[in-house]
């Protein structure tokens, strides 16, 4: 076999191998979910305490900062749980379960604190991913991955999702998407809120 029959057949396995992972990742993700207006967001969200009502006034930004700012962030909400959500424009994953964190950020936003980390993203990528579906909540830019890591551990990969209890306890890191809004919205229960939440739910 020739050289270039090699270096065909070898880049139609690399495109194979591709799109099978990418299917994997998505496998069972419900895309169902629509997304909202920022004028809807901004609506459903009025008459948040002040704390969580300042996230909301700096609604899909995507902020300067560092691991010390975030943590500082972070524990500047105590006495409220807080979701962090670690994503990329890059990734497809992180695509499909934005509209859960849309969704879940509306419907828990007056008890709960969303912070998004925009990780290793050109800017450019991460501004039109959050015009095409707009957060209720502020991204830190973290383009080395530092802030991410010092939160998260180890990250395998994105998306990752951080939960804290009101006191700023780590409950739980969960590593990879969000099937579905119901899956985001038990773990939410279950880990940011402390709620007994049933197997399955």
């Amino acid at each position: 076999m020739s050289l270039r029959r090699i270096l065909i057949a070898a880049g139609a396995v690399v495109v194979v191998a591709l799109v099978v992972i990418g299917l994997s990742q998505s496998k069972g993700i419900d895309e169902q979910t629509t997304t909202q207006s920022a004028a809807e967001m901004t609506r459903e969200l009025a008459g948040a305490p002040p704390r969580l009502a300042a996230l909301h006034a700096q609604a899909n930004e995507l902020l300067d900062g560092n691991t010390t700012t975030v943590k500082r962030r972070i524990a500047a909400l105590k006495g409220y749980p807080v979701v962090v959500n670690l994503w990329g424009s890059w990734c497809g994953p992180c695509r499909l379960e934005m509209p859960f964190f849309q969704k879940a950020a509306v419907t828990h936003g007056k008890k709960v604190a969303f912070l998004g980390l925009d990780v290793e993203d050109p800017e450019s990528g991460a501004k039109k991913l959050l015009q095409e579906i707009p957060l209720p909540y502020p991204s830190y830019v973290d383009p080395r991955g530092t802030t991410g890591t010092a939160l998260a551990g180890s990250v395998a990969g994105l998306p990752t999702t951080v939960f804290y209890d009101a006191t700023g306890k780590r409950q739980q890191i969960h590593q990879g998407v969000f099937a579905s809004e119901k899956e985001l919205d038990a773990a939410i229960r279950r880990y940011a809120l402390g709620e007994y939440v049933p197997p399955g739910s």
